[in-house]
C-alpha cells in the first residue's frame, strides 16, 4: 500500500528503537532477560506494525496495524516509566523516550484519521 521507508511515522519509531536502545545499556544486566528484552521487543514491534501495515492490500488492514501499534507505543511507555520507579535509571534520562512517544502516538492519530 505504502513505501513504509517514506513515512515520517516509520521513521520516527526507528528514531525511538535507537533511542530505547542507547537507554538499555544503562540498566544492569540482571535485567537482560526480564525488563531489557520485554522493552527491546516492544520497541522493535513499533516500526514494525507499521511497515506490516503499510504492506498490507487494504487501508483497513493498515488501520488495524496502526492500532496495535499504538498498544505498544504506550505499553513502552509504561515499561519505560517502570525503569524509573525501580530506580534502575533518573527521570531525565527517559524523557527524550517518553516524547518520541507521545509524538509517534499523535502521528497514529493522523495517519489512522487520513485513512479513515
Amino acid at each position: 500500500m505504502n513505501k513504509y521507508q517514506d513515512l515520517k511515522i516509520w521513521n520516527k519509531a526507528m528514531e525511538l528503537v535507537e533511542k530505547t536502545y542507547l537507554l538499555m545499556k544503562l540498566l544492569p544486566d540482571d535485567e537482560k532477560f526480564g525488563l531489557i528484552s520485554q522493552i527491546k521487543r516492544c520497541s522493535v514491534s513499533i516500526p514494525s506494525n507499521i511497515a506490516e501495515g503499510a504492506g498490507r492490500n487494504s487501508k483497513n488492514e493498515f488501520k488495524h496495524f496502526l492500532s496495535i501499534t499504538n498498544g505498544s507505543t504506550t505499553e513502552l511507555e509504561t515499561q519505560i516509566l517502570l525503569t524509573v520507579r525501580l530506580n534502575l535509571v533518573d527521570k531525565k534520562e527517559i524523557q527524550e523516550i517518553l516524547n518520541l512517544c507521545t509524538e509517534i502516538r499523535k502521528m497514529n492519530y493522523a495517519l489512522q484519521k487520513s485513512l479513515s
